[in-house]
């Protein structure tokens, strides 16, 4: 059986390199590409692969949020690998929450990288080892102080938003986007700043940067 791969990386070097990679694999064909968030949730939807390659980092609609609305919209569901260079417990916890089934470092060879598929596709997750063993220190310590590092003070529809004035769009682009009135954006804007106690776009920037929402 074939199986049908949609890479979604904002780097279109990286993108075209892994494509002809994976390409020249038997079994596998790539069936489609992304260049950020918003069309990988579109085009995984349109195309059905049976696998999705999502790098985290992605403007628009970052990785975790375009996995979790694949997860939600797209039927049958794919399989998704999270390929990034962040290895850090929180963006690794955060995609497998949002339904990632693999996560595997930038830096990591190639062959990895088709260990990892052929494991997701089997039923197995699959963590890079540098990830997979901070996972493990975390656990063998115990019960930590900080039990919603995975949570958000904000709702998925907000942080669409913050992402989005973070990478410098404006309220009528953002109202495009998310098919919302400008004022309904606005009020978004307003909702968010209070919520967070902060005061500028600056600050708001600053946030999604921290919290991973945009690779800024």
């Amino acid at each position: 059986m074939t199986v049908t791969i949609l890479i979604a990386e904002d780097h279109c070097i990286l993108r075209e390199g892994l494509s002809q990679l994976l390409a020249h694999q038997p079994g596998f064909r790539v069936v489609g590409e992304a260049s950020n968030g918003r069309e990988a949730v579109e085009r995984t939807c349109t195309l059905t692969p049976t696998l999705v390659i999502m790098d985290v980092g992605l403007p628009d609609l970052n990785g975790v949020e375009a996995t979790r609305r694949i997860r939600q919209e797209c039927t049958p569901p794919p399989k998704i690998i999270a390929l990034t260079a962040r290895a850090d417990r929180k963006t690794a916890l955060e995609m497998l929450q949002a339904g990632a089934w693999g996560y595997v470092l930038k830096d990591a060879p190639f062959d990895e990288l088709l260990q990892a598929i052929h494991l997701v596709l089997r039923g197995t997750h699959y963590l890079c080892p540098a990830v997979a063993d901070l996972l493990l220190t975390d656990f063998l310590a115990g019960p930590t102080d900080t039990p919603g590092i995975i949570a958000s003070a904000l709702t998925s529809r907000e942080r669409e938003v913050v992402q989005l004035l973070s990478e410098g769009h404006s309220t009528k682009e953002i109202a495009v986007t998310l098919h919302l009135s400008p004022t309904t954006v606005e009020s978004y804007r307003k909702n968010i700043m209070a919520k967070l106690d902060l005061h500028t776009v600056a600050d708001l920037t600053k946030y999604a940067i921290r919290e991973g929402l945009t690779n800024l």
